[in-house]
């Protein structure tokens, strides 16, 4: 048993009492929406609290920072987790199943959250290691069109610090199996911009339609050419998802509709592939409402850039991580799903993991944001470690992380 084993052991065996199981699952029963995480950041900061560790709340929404104290000498680590659930009701049959009708935690953050505690508790026994440490318990990750950003909140909460040594986040990753730890060498999750188009025209008899301007036909119209231009204006190489996913307008079959309403999303990884498909959607838009004689206004909401992993830190993952017996892949497809684990970038180096959840050996997996989605909970045990290997890594004397200077 080499060192760092023997210190992990020691952790491990210090913070047995806590049932991370039992933790996760009360969680997983009692999931609350964006911005009304109150029970959950509540069990959070009992939990923590009661562990002598410093806990301030956001006095402007649920979010929690965890710290040693309020003064710190030395750059630290920031963990994040996210504490919300997502609104889609659950349909697992399990005794820790979802109590909140249309509510459950589709997308993991039940596990995210569980992990952080635990890993929290773990470091919390080593004093030169914990003042070292902040946890962030994040708000409302789900961003439905046009609403704020929880990660956002929290950097507007003046709780945080300008920089931090790195930045860690993990999410729960379906397509790996428990047991594994999924690192991206680039981008880990993609750019996200959300836009609305309002589509303004005039109403008529659908006897007489010369004498209005018909804004159903100009937006159908703009989904098709729309659909068309991005596809056209992206090249093969590059991984592009473009989607109009609502459409609201009209009051009758007998008339031309006065206004039509659309929200959609674009999603890529490359600065310059979305700045060009940004300005293409706005082209096209305006190409549309022109040859229909129509009034059309385009929204940008909810912009992010992708979550581009340190290089450094990726580094660092792979050789601390594989040495220390985790089970490590290179993840070689990087999603086109979002995060605003993002916006954290700007505090300093950040990497961003993929944690397997899937039982060994499962002939099905259940996907992320479904109502059957759950995880082999032998994966929360391998996160913590994992967090814990790179925490002590990371603030060893033998590394240095270059971003940070």
């Amino acid at each position: 048993m080499n060192a760092l084993e023997a210190i992990l052991k020691s952790d491990r065996d210090s913070a047995a009492a806590f049932d991370i199981v039992a933790f996760r699952r009360d969680l997983h029963k009692n999931p609350e929406l964006r911005f009304n995480e109150r029970r959950t950041a509540g069990k959070v900061a009992s939990v923590l609290a009661n562990a002598g560790w410093l806990v301030q709340k956001d006095p402007e929404s649920t979010g929690l920072l965890v710290t040693d104290s309020e003064v710190h000498d030395q750059d630290q680590i920031l963990i994040r987790a996210d504490l919300d659930a997502y609104p889609v009701s659950d349909s697992k049959t399990t005794d820790y199943a979802s109590v909140v009708p249309g509510v459950a935690h589709a997308c993991g953050h039940d596990v995210h959250t569980s992990v952080a505690v635990g890993l929290a508790l773990r470091l919390g026994h080593d004093a030169e290691v914990r003042r070292r440490v902040a946890f962030l318990f994040q708000p409302a990750e789900e961003i439905p069109y046009g609403e704020a950003s929880g990660a956002q909140r929290m950097l507007e909460s003046g709780l945080l610090r300008d920089r931090y040594l790195a930045v860690y986040g993990l999410h729960c990753w379906p397509q790996l199996e428990a047991g594994l730890i999924g690192i991206d060498r680039g981008p880990a999750m993609a750019a996200k911009d959300a836009f609305g188009i309002d589509v303004r025209g005039r109403s008529a008899h659908a006897a007489t339609p010369a004498l209005g301007r018909d804004a159903i036909l100009g937006a159908a119209t703009a989904i098709s050419a729309l659909h068309a231009g991005v596809a056209r204006e992206r090249n093969p190489h590059e991984l592009v998802a473009f989607n109009i996913g609502t459409i609201r307008g009209g009051q009758s079959q007998s008339a031309l509709a006065e206004s039509v309403s659309l929200t959609g999303t674009l999603r890529t990884h490359d600065e310059l592939v979305r700045s060009r498909l940004k300005a293409v959607i706005e082209r096209v838009t305006l190409a549309c409402a022109r040859a229909f004689d129509l009034e059309v206004s385009l929204t940008w909401a909810n912009e992010m850039p992708a979550v581009l992993n340190a290089p450094e830190l990726v580094a660092l993952a792979h050789s601390s991580l594989s040495t220390s017996g985790f089970s490590v892949v290179s993840m070689d497809h990087p999603p086109l799903t979002t995060d605003d684990f993002s916006l954290l970038g700007a505090l300093g180096p950040s990497l961003y993991l993929k944690l397997g959840v899937t039982e060994p050996g499962a002939t099905s997996v259940s996907p992320l944001h479904t109502a059957s989605f759950d995880v082999d909970e032998s994966c929360l045990p391998v996160a913590v470690d994992a967090l814990e290997v790179l925490v002590r890594r990371t603030l060893s004397e033998e590394f240095a992380i270059a971003g940070s200077q």
